[in-house]
């Protein structure tokens, strides 16, 4: 039902009824299958005739597949098993990091089936170059995709900065450089994408592969740091969409100047520069990996030189990542306080240093949560990693597709 004039309730279009239903029948075979229709009708409250025609618009379009008879232990003749098709409509995934970018494709299951991340330095490179290469990147996974019959519908883009408007502007992304980039001018290639922070993706990835909780912080970090608040299943971005910079919250308000022209902010403490400053090591570590690299170990970035260092016992490193650990949990136990998470992950490339960041971060948590219960072990460490922003972009597509499937063929 809908408000119609007078404020009273009509009736909601047929369109619109069917959009609806076509989208709980998509979701119910997304988180359930393989399904029969008769267990779609089971769970939706539709009838079976209903649930027959609409499963029949989503086989024509593609969207779900038939496996043949499903076991349902009744008496009588089996139904087909339904699942979400593995072919046909995917997801494209970009993200422009300080030091790489990456390409990802996903079905529609949410299976990563294409996965690029390169070396650029981007941040030395005019934006219009790192999109040029970027794109020339997405045209060969969309060329590999096609060979496994995939063809994205869509694409959207991870980026380390703030992005203020629908209009595909990167407002500020300090580390790249990037001041009011209007990404979707640029882009030299089809599918223009939707730009999004790359937080924000993170956490839509954890949200989808790895659910903690309905309402957690996810928490991003390389080469600055951010966070994204879920609420119930969803991001919360805030009235302009800036929610989330995390990096930016004050540790030490006296402490030292940042490049956002506040003092003492987190990222002063903790991001990964100041880490490497205060373990001793080069800002830009030249490592024995190199060229193309894998989504864990990208040459250069100074995280896996950490890690190595730390388990080797490396005080001075130790030490630095003590530091960081505290300036994080000083950080969110301000953000815990105030907004109540079920549960905060660590995520990005620092998820990699979490058995070091991890334990003093619990300790300042529990040290400063203390008007509520807060559990030690609601602080997890993704299993995504660095992973999450670009799988978190090829999956966003996904998911308004499953939400609304019927933007396909309108």
């Amino acid at each position: 039902m809908r408000s119609g004039p007078g404020g009273g309730a009509r009736p909601a279009s047929q369109q619109g009824m069917r959009q609806h239903n076509l989208a709980l029948v998509m979701s119910t075979v997304a988180g359930r299958g393989p399904v029969s229709r008769a267990a779609v009708a089971g769970h939706t409250g539709l009838t079976r005739p209903a649930v027959s025609s609409l499963v029949d618009e989503l086989l024509a379009a593609g969207l779900l597949t038939e496996l043949g008879p499903a076991a349902n232990g009744r008496v009588g003749r089996p139904g087909s098993a339904l699942m979400v098709s593995d072919r046909g409509p995917a997801g494209l995934g970009l993200e422009v990091g300080v030091g790489h970018l990456g390409v990802c494709v996903t079905d529609l299951r949410g299976q990563a089936r294409v996965w690029t991340v390169v070396e650029s330095p981007n941040a030395a490179l005019a934006p219009a170059e790192v999109l040029a290469r970027l794109a020339a990147l997405a045209g060969e996974a969309t060329a590999e995709a096609a060979g496994l019959g995939l063809r994205p519908v869509a694409a959207v883009m991870a980026v380390p900065g703030l992005v203020a408007d629908a209009s595909g502007t990167v407002g500020s992304a300090p580390n790249l450089g990037w001041h009011h980039v209007p990404v979707a001018g640029l882009w030299p290639g089809p599918l223009p994408p939707r730009v999004e922070n790359e937080a924000n993706l993170g956490a839509l990835a954890e949200l989808s592969a790895h659910p903690v909780a309905a309402d957690f912080i996810h928490v991003s970090a390389e080469s600055g740091i951010g966070a994204a608040l879920v609420v119930g299943g969803r991001l919360f971005t805030g009235a302009r969409g800036l929610a989330g910079e995390l990096g930016h919250m004050p540790v030490h308000p006296d402490g030292p100047p940042c490049s956002c022209g506040a003092r003492g902010c987190l990222e002063q403490y903790a991001a990964k520069a100041a880490v490497l400053r205060v373990a001793g090591l080069p800002p830009n570590p030249a490592g024995p990996r190199a060229g193309v690299t894998s989504a864990e170990e990208r040459p250069g970035d100074g995280i896996a030189l950490l890690a190595d260092r730390a388990r080797a016992g490396d005080a001075r490193v130790r030490r630095a990542l003590e530091e960081a650990g505290q300036a994080l949990g000083t950080a969110l136990a301000g953000a815990v306080n105030l907004l109540d998470p079920a549960a905060v992950v660590l995520g990005g490339a620092y998820a990699e240093l979490g058995e070091w960041l991890v334990p003093p971060m619990r300790r300042e948590l529990a040290a400063r949560v203390t008007v509520r219960e807060w559990d030690p072990e609601a602080l997890t460490v993704s299993e995504l990693g660095r992973r999450g922003p670009l799988l978190g972009a090829a999956l966003a597509t996904v998911r308004s597709v499953l939400e609304d499937p019927t933007a396909l063929w309108t």
